[in-house]
């Protein structure tokens, strides 16, 4: 029985939402919004998996096309996409506000991601916590193209997951662009993953790790949150 149903919001006519909604009976449990990388959609199995298996464990779970793969079906988004692509973001959040009084966690996978994190930066309390998969921390071969501008102004926690084989970052590259982050983070290091994350050898583990992890993280700092006179 399929556990998802499409889903679109054209509140923002400039960046409507369109994807996939994987409801939830579970009205406390969090709410989590994926979006794609530059060369992907959001059926793409990375995503695919990770929402059956959040959705397993009482999460509502949205996986959305940004504004330039509804306008584009195929190849990366052309220049000067981030603003909409954002736009697309943040209208997918007010979406599911509208459906849910749960925290909410917005993530993506590479240039989704990179697009989450920049939105949260400008919009600190968006929502509470990000799921960045494969951060493209610089171009292939180019380690001196740091794409780090907006990690100082990053207030949200956020969680990354790494291949140890990505080429668009090593291991001790990311933590030292993670200790540029203000709020708190987290690396999960995945072994013999790629920037794709998903192997042939890894896919039910991997998918364990993240939601585990994130799960168990987002809880201990929703309850903070909500346990913090001062928030």
């Amino acid at each position: 029985m399929q556990k998802f149903q499409a889903f679109s919001d054209l509140s923002n006519k400039d960046a409507p939402v369109r994807g996939y909604l994987h409801p939830s009976k579970h009205p406390d449990a969090g709410c989590l919004i994926l979006t794609h990388g530059a060369g992907a959609n959001c059926e793409s199995p990375l995503l695919m998996a990770l929402a059956d298996a959040f959705n397993s464990h009482g999460w509502m779970v949205l996986r959305c096309d940004l504004p330039f793969r509804q306008s584009r079906p195929h190849g990366p988004p052309p220049r000067g996409s981030a603003e909409r692509d954002q736009a697309g973001l943040r209208a997918a959040v007010a979406a599911m506000r509208r459906l849910t009084a749960s925290p909410v966690a917005l993530g993506g996978h590479s240039y989704g991601g990179r697009q989450a994190s920049m939105l949260a930066a400008a919009e600190p309390n968006l929502v509470e916590k990000l799921l960045l998969l494969s951060y493209p921390l610089h171009p292939p071969k180019k380690p001196a193209e740091l794409r780090t501008k907006h990690f100082q102004s990053l207030q949200v926690p956020a969680m990354f997951v790494h291949g140890l084989r990505d080429e668009f970052g090593t291991i001790a590259e990311m933590q030292s662009a993670l200790s540029l982050i203000p709020a708190r983070t987290d690396l999960l290091p995945i072994a013999g993953a790629g920037h794709e994350l998903l192997t042939k050898n890894n896919g039910e583990s991997l998918i364990e790790q993240v939601t585990s992890r994130f799960i168990s993280g987002f809880a201990t700092f929703t309850h903070a949150k909500t346990d913090d006179p001062t928030q």
